[in-house]
C-alpha cells in the first residue's frame, strides 16, 4: 500500500472515531436549549400577563380597532 493511502486512511479513521465520541453531545446541547427556550417563554408569558402590560396591550388593540379608515 502506498504511504499516502495509508495516511489518507489513518486520517479518515481518526475522524471517525473522533465524531464518534461527541456524538452523545449533541443531545444534551438540544435538551439545554429547549429548557432556556421554556424559561424564556415563561417569562415573556408572566410579563405579558401582567396588569400593567396586559392593559397596556389592550388599549393598543382597542386603538387599533377603533381606528377610521
Amino acid at each position: 500500500m502506498c504511504k499516502a493511502v495509508r495516511a489518507r486512511l489513518r486520517a479518515l479513521v481518526c475522524r471517525a472515531s473522533a465524531a464518534r465520541r461527541d456524538a452523545g453531545m449533541v443531545t444534551s446541547e438540544y435538551a439545554m436549549g429547549i429548557v432556556a427556550a421554556v424559561a424564556f417563554a415563561v417569562v415573556l408569558y408572566k410579563v405579558v400577563t401582567s396588569g400593567q402590560v396586559s392593559a397596556e396591550l389592550q388599549g393598543i388593540v382597542k386603538r387599533a380597532l377603533d381606528a377610521q379608515m
